[in-house]
């Protein structure tokens, strides 16, 4: 492990370097020709490195990238995202600075510097005296931030193929691993009523919008949290005057569980609400697009890999859990033994002071080499 750690605090100046060249090229998901002039910037990286690279096309997304080092009958996938929360202009108003040990800018820690992560642990792989002794996969996709919609097929095509997945998204604080998140999905709630003057016949007509209002209440006694369920409703629309009696009205609601057990259960609950006012109907639309990711036993033996390699490294590795989702949700799904947060230590994500821990990069890159090369050899 020593000779990775070497290798990656030699490259440390490289890493900072890219980062900060890959945060200046923007890249929003949905902006196509933002997200595929960062992916060409990283194709050039992986091509470098000795990657046999390919781009496959993201239907209404950038280009989703995929690189293959070595050969070998354990390999590992390696997952991150191109794609950021930011839209182009940002710098603008946040430009990359750099605050003693910190590094700051508009997603440097979601997910830049896990990209530069996953590049550098391949490269010391590859370095002398150590020949590459197993084969690894990296895929870097272009819509994680909106759901995976387009690359979640060639993600699940991927982990089939691998014995294990590394996501470099980010860790929980201090740099724990995510051995859990949650599953997450999407819900509208649509109610159509019946219009009317709300002073002169008020009772000819059936509120939409009261009748919603039922329903978040509904909602609400739904959620149980010691399980993990938890319900939000974040959007809420209705009416067109105060003085008409609303005839529809919608709402937006998140759906988060812990177990899968429960997707299907909270799903069949959501759609079997039914309008309480005569007059008012209701109709459910959605679904949970994000299974859990459940620290399963294949999840806690990965855990204890890159815990044993931290400590060879010097360092101590926690675990936790979260309520986000990532691509790990669904290679976990399909029984492929993954583990989440092994990305850059920092904080921010998706926020103004988002930033990494520069002097934190080596020994993160090291655990991510060290791991790969542990799950080849089977230990």
């Amino acid at each position: 492990m020593k000779n990775l750690l070497a290798f990656c605090e030699h490259e440390l100046p490289w890493m900072v370097e890219t980062i900060e060249r890959l945060v200046r090229l923007e890249s929003p998901t949905g902006d196509r020709a933002a997200v595929d002039a960062c992916g060409r910037e990283v194709v050039r990286e992986l091509q470098s490195a000795g990657g046999q690279v390919d781009v496959v096309a993201g239907r209404d997304a950038g280009g989703h990238l995929r690189a293959r080092f070595g050969a070998g009958d354990r390999p590992v996938l390696i997952l991150g995202h191109l794609d950021t929360v930011w839209p182009v202009g940002t710098l603008g108003a946040r430009p990359i600075r750099r605050d003693g040990d910190r590094l700051y800018g508009p997603g440097v820690f979601d997910m830049k510097a896990g990209l530069v992560l996953a590049m550098t642990a391949v490269r010391a792989l590859q370095a002398p005296p150590a020949a590459m002794t197993g084969a690894v996969t990296l895929l870097f996709t272009s819509d994680e931030e909106t759901g995976s919609a387009t690359s979640r097929r060639l993600i699940e095509d991927e982990a089939r193929r691998h014995a294990a997945v590394l996501v470099l998204e980010p860790p929980l604080p201090g740099g724990a691993l995510k051995t859990a998140r949650k599953g997450c999905g999407e819900f509208r709630l649509r109610v159509t009523g019946r219009p009317a003057h709300a002073g002169i016949e008020p009772e000819r007509g059936a509120s939409a919008v009261h009748e919603l209002a039922r329903q978040i209440l509904a909602i609400e006694r739904l959620a149980d949290v010691h399980r993990g369920i938890t319900f939000n409703v974040g959007v809420v629309r209705g009416g067109t005057r105060g003085n008409v009696i609303a005839a529809e009205a919608e709402a937006v609601v998140d759906v988060r569980v812990s177990r899968q057990e429960d997707a299907a259960r909270v799903a069949h609950a959501l759609r079997a609400l039914t309008a309480e006012l005569p007059g008012t109907a209701l109709a459910v639309t959605g679904g949970i697009d994000r299974p859990p990711l459940e620290r399963t036993a294949a999840v806690a033996v990965l855990f204890e890999q890159a815990r044993a390699v931290a400590e060879a490294l010097g360092r101590r590795l926690g675990e936790g859990a979260t309520g986000g989702g990532s691509d790990g949700n669904l290679t976990a799904a399909l029984n492929v033994p993954t583990l989440d947060g092994l990305g850059a230590i920092g904080g921010g994500a998706h926020a103004l002071d988002e930033h990494i821990e520069i002097n934190e990069l080596p020994w993160r890159a090291a655990l991510v080499a060290g791991l790969t090369r542990r799950i080849w050899e089977g230990i």
